[in-house]
């Protein structure tokens, strides 16, 4: 579908109004989620109350609910309507280890919640069929990807969510993400009885850290290498016979990352060549692809975003990673931003986990639920009224 003049083909005046009563009405109960999800922050794979939480609210509004879903203990699928025009609304609840909802997806979660539950009375005069799709696992394990694999997006036309931010951006734009394990086995011995017959795995470790120290003056400016030591030994007077690490790779394209991945690993062969000892590599988890924006879906959000009054949007080179791009590549997307600290801090900071239930961040989370709805409704009717 190409581009259109969105301001010629809005759902109607009765539907946005219809839409927008339905998320005031449930307004208490999406803070309330919001804070309980906040309140009891899980981790990637283990959000086993947060899902709960969000399955009870749809059910109690009419949607048909399969939880766990395609394989995964803590996602779900909520449909409602039988229309021909699909669209899916992510949901996303994990917590930041050690940091709790620093990223603020209490509200994703409860801004998706809320678009699905002021569609459910008006999805079948508008020809939709709503899918929510609770998908565990964004800040590590790449749930989305899982699940886009499993089936779970299968016969979706659009797809989007919302996330906040210290800024509003309409058209967002994500690195594409390949992380990596290390590990390096090398022998153990004395240090100063014989140190001739150790193979310190910690050395290997570092003559590999000083080969990616090197590479990174030879990498293109929007590439980025990052990792931390996770283990180096247990005593100094011991040569150490184990030593591992995680790193993160970023591209601005999916497609370069297996050149990164090859010239990195690569990287961590050599400081085992070097030391004599041996490196296993793995992939803990699939690639998070670059993020496309759909730009007939991004248009309709951003007229109504500017109809409920948020900020203008600004445009952001990539500054984060999320699975929601693997799907972007394969169905229209989009994953608009919202401000809800004003700059004063960012996501994976303490302050914005505070931030995620303060009164600007309800607002937010408000908002998101009637732009999502609205731009849903816009869009069923819109492929309602073009010739396919």
């Amino acid at each position: 579908m190409s581009v259109v003049d969105v301001a010629n083909l809005p759902a109607s005046d009765a539907d946005r109004a219809a839409i927008r009563d339905r998320v005031l009405t449930n307004r208490d109960e999406l803070l309330a989620l919001s804070r309980r999800i906040h309140a009891y922050p899980e981790p990637a794979f283990a959000e086993h109350r947060a899902s709960a939480w969000c399955v009870e609210l749809l059910r109690a509004h009419g949607y048909a609910v399969t939880a766990p879903a395609h394989g995964l203990e803590t996602a779900f699928v909520a449909t409602v309507g039988t229309g021909p025009v699909t669209v899916a609304i992510a949901c996303e609840y994990d917590a930041l280890p050690g940091l709790g909802h620093a990223c603020g997806h209490n509200l994703i979660a409860a801004a998706g919640v809320g678009a699905a539950l002021a569609l459910a009375p008006v999805a079948e005069q508008l020809g939709l069929t709503v899918r929510v799709i609770g998908t565990p696992a964004e800040e590590r394990g790449a749930g989305k990807a899982l699940l886009l694999e499993a089936g779970a997006f299968d016969g979706v036309d659009a797809a989007m969510m919302v996330h906040p931010c210290p800024f509003e951006v309409a058209e967002f734009r994500s690195f594409a993400l390949g992380t990596l394990s290390v590990e390096f086995v090398g022998t153990a011995a004395h240090p100063s009885l014989n140190p001739h017959e150790g193979r310190s795995a910690a050395d290997a470790l570092t003559v590999a850290q000083v080969a990616l120290g090197l590479l990174g003056r030879q990498l293109p400016a929007d590439w980025r290498v990052h990792g931390i030591t996770t283990a180096a030994g247990t005593a100094p007077n011991v040569v150490p016979e184990r030593a591992t690490a995680e790193y993160e790779l970023r591209t601005t394209d999916a497609a370069d990352l297996a050149e990164l991945r090859t010239r990195v690993e690569n990287c961590f062969r050599a400081g085992a060549l070097a030391i004599g000892c041996e490196v296993r590599l793995t992939r803990p988890e699939p690639d998070y692809l670059d993020f496309r924006t759909d730009p007939t879906l991004i248009a309709l959000w951003r007229a109504n975003a500017r109809e409920l009054g948020r900020p203008e949007p600004t445009t952001r080179p990539p500054f984060a990673c999320t699975d929601m791009g693997n799907v972007s590549h394969v169905i229209p997307t989009i994953h608009p931003v919202l401000d809800i600290t004003g700059g004063t801090c960012g996501p994976h900071e303490a302050a914005f986990a505070d931030a995620a239930v303060s009164p600007q961040a309800d607002q937010a989370l408000l908002d998101a639920a009637i732009a999502m709805a609205w731009t849903t409704a816009d869009y069923a009717t819109l492929r309602h009224n073009t010739p396919h």
